[in-house]
């Protein structure tokens, strides 16, 4: 079997790093391949067209469990054996797959019972992927078959680099309400609480006579008619998360038992949305954290969205490396119109992911699927073949990551600005009814975090309870759970010099979704106000502020009980009412904004915190030139990511990596991207 190099350190001190696997030399660079979509005379063209491409890494089997396993115990993988030997033959590496994302038909007609069930109690029917149920016995016990077959025929093979457990397992299969769910779910509620009394005291079932006397007599949130206790809901979610956690770490345990030096992932969605499971807890679990990430084509600053989402997955990594491991090319096929990626776009978004901690970018797919629910769908190589826009730029991407493979192996530099981001606090959020429906758990801290970017200010995307030493100023928005150890973790790094913004709707309810008593909270004190009731604004209702500032969504009747007002409402009921207000803490601050805040007010508020906290970006540059250093202990790199239609300043010089040339201070072209070697490190 060939030797595997080693990636990058787990560990956190960049002069002590551990072993971690590395699945490709340099960048790895590639993405889903799907040959037996195709005829045979076909691989070789492929293979051919990656080696001119530059592609090094392939998805290999995602979707092929019916192609190997075709009957009950009754496996062919002769397609499977020559295309591994083709790819090792050609320099490509594989991650190879256990399918177990898509059951085979022949295994739904014989146990149509491990399909989902819905909160209708209606089970789902063949015709999708991710058909079963996380709970499902009889699923795990077929799946652990194939992935053990799997492993044992190409555990050794000289072409295997990663293994790749599933698919974006989740995605359509989150929750399931059978009674064999039932059943588990009941099993992990007794683990947690221990007693069915203390879970009535964390749920509060004393409201709608909701007690319980027996874990058997408590249900998934099928559906009744009304609203479910929110403590409930935010359980199910959890346990669901879990549920699915424990299914990657069935397969997980089967292939390292067997191939105990190859490296195991399974890929995370963090993309558009809070996530369908608790990433970050499943970090821990996976030898390399691995994302696919899609845009959204109507989002005007979509590149915005990839840089938050790919600094959420960092937070995951606790700053390691981690892989795209999917992207598109160009359009995708499951948004309501799939609009085409401008010129330049593939390869900004690519890089963008690799600027803030990626070791490489992969595409889903490498060659357009003619038939099936993805056929529209963009690839490295798409209908029209080779002579196209799409390939040839995914070809000269290839060769960038080879320009600038010695960045890999580099960690993104420490961020001066921390922002506090959880799965828990989202899924509380929107587990159970709310003072609006408008609530929304990544709107602001996405608003934020593109007006810190636009300044050129580098970002940590953390979790409430990680370690905040070090960072000068941390934003905390829409965290609407919070724990009392979290909230005095913040406090007393605000008490050391810190300079920290909290927006509406924070430290709200604890661990178990019930409200901590006076808002905000457990952060009231820290935030030095009390607030009396909410007042959410209506549709197209907004409010100004005697600042000039504009809100709208959200409005709080607050009282001032130890800050000060930096801004009051000039407009609406409550006229004259404190909006935006500052305490200080010790040494340091704690800013509250009572409003939602458009982009203009967002951006004002930004631009105080820079200057209250002595903010500095990553280097001096014009407006909207986002910027983000790799660093090594001997050397640095900055990748500069120009979006826009006109070039756009930056002050800085050395080699860029990307053309091979001198930069001295000076202009970065429209939507270029360059990477300099820094002169000074």
């Amino acid at each position: 079997m060939q030797a595997r190099s080693t990636f990058f350190s787990r560990s956190t001190d960049l002069a002590a790093p551990t072993e971690f696997r590395r699945i490709s030399d340099g960048f790895a660079f590639g993405g889903d391949y799907s040959p037996e979509q195709w005829p045979e005379e076909v691989w070789l063209e492929d293979i051919e067209l990656m080696r001119r491409a530059g592609v090094n890494s392939v998805n290999l089997g995602v979707f092929s469990w019916g192609l190997i396993e075709v009957a009950d115990g009754v496996f062919d993988f002769g397609w499977l054996d020559r295309i591994m030997d083709l790819l090792h033959e050609g320099g490509v590496g594989v991650n190879l797959a256990t399918p177990t994302a898509a059951p085979p038909i022949w295994l739904h007609k014989a146990h149509p019972e491990i399909l989902p069930v819905d909160d209708h109690g209606i089970r789902k029917a063949q015709g999708g992927r991710l058909g079963w149920s996380p709970s499902s016995a009889t699923f795990r016990r077929y799946a652990l078959r194939m992935v053990e077959t799997l492993a044992e025929r190409y555990g050794k093979h000289p072409a295997l680099r990663l293994w790749h457990v599933s698919n974006e397992l989740g995605n359509e299969n989150a929750q399931c309400f059978s009674d064999e769910t039932g059943q588990a779910w009941q099993q992990w509620l007794e683990r947690k609480f221990g007693t069915v009394q203390a879970l009535n005291d964390a749920w509060g079932t004393a409201f709608w006579g909701h007690h319980y006397t027996a874990f058997d007599q408590i249900q998934p949130p099928r559906y009744s008619g009304t609203g479910h206790n929110p403590g409930l809901l935010l359980d199910f979610e959890r346990f669901s998360s879990d549920a699915l956690l424990e299914h990657y770490r069935a397969e997980r345990e089967v292939l390292r038992r067997i191939t105990p030096d190859v490296p195991i992932t399974t890929n995370f969605m963090v993309q558009n949305h809070p996530g369908v499971a608790d990433y970050r807890g499943w970090a821990a679990e996976v030898d390399l954290v691995s994302n696919d990430h899609y845009t959204i084509g109507t989002d005007p600053e979509r590149h915005g969205e990839l840089a938050f989402c790919a600094d959420r997955v960092r937070g995951m990594a606790s700053g390691d490396p981690w892989l795209l491991i999917e992207h598109s090319t160009s359009a995708v096929n499951w948004q309501p119109r799939n609009r085409a990626k401008s010129p330049g776009e593939l390869t900004r978004n690519s890089l963008a992911h690799i600027a803030r901690g990626a070791e490489g970018a992969l595409f889903f797919q490498w060659r357009q699927s003619t038939a099936g629910s993805e056929q529209f769908h963009s690839a490295v190589v798409p209908h029209g073949g080779a002579d196209t826009k799409v390939y040839r730029e995914a070809a000269a991407l290839g060769a960038t990551l080879k320009a600038i493979a010695e960045v890999a192996g580099s960690r993104v530099e420490k961020a001066s600005v921390a922002m506090l981001f959880d799965y828990d606090a989202a899924t509380a959020l929107r587990s159970g009814r709310k003072p609006s429906v408008d609530l929304d758990s990544v709107a602001v801290p996405l608003a934020l975090h593109r007006a810190l970017t636009a300044r050129g200010i580098a970002v940590d995307v953390l979790h409430p309870s990680d370690d905040l030493t070090g960072y000068a100023a941390v934003v905390v928005p829409t965290l609407f759970l919070m724990t009392a150890d979290d909230a005095a973790r913040l406090a007393a790094w605000v008490e050391t010099g810190g300079h920290a913004i909290v927006t509406y709707f924070s430290g709200i309810v604890n661990e178990h979704n019930r409200v901590h008593g006076q808002y905000p909270g457990v952060l009231r004190d820290l935030l030095g106000v009390r607030v009396e009731e909410f007042f959410p604004l209506f549709e197209n209702e907004a409010v100004t502020l005697d600042n000039g500032w504009t809100g709208s969504l959200w409005t709080e009747l607050m009282h001032l009980d130890g800050a000060n007002a930096l801004a009051s409402y000039a407009t609406g009921e409550l006229t004259g009412v404190p909006a935006v207000t500052l305490n200080t803490v010790g040494a340091g601050t704690a800013q509250y904004v009572a409003t939602h805040l458009d982009a203009r007010s967002t951006g004002a508020l930004i631009d105080d915190l820079i200057e209250r906290a002595a903010l500095r970006p990553v280097a001096v540059a014009d407006h909207g030139l986002e910027l983000v250093r790799r660093v090594s202990p001997t050397q640095s790199w900055l990748f500069a990511l120009n979006h826009s239609s006109e070039p756009l300043q930056l002050e800085a010089s050395g080699i860029d990596l990307v053309s091979g040339t001198t930069f001295t201070p000076g202009p970065v072209a429209a939507g270029a991207v360059i990477v300099l070697r820094e002169d000074t490190p």
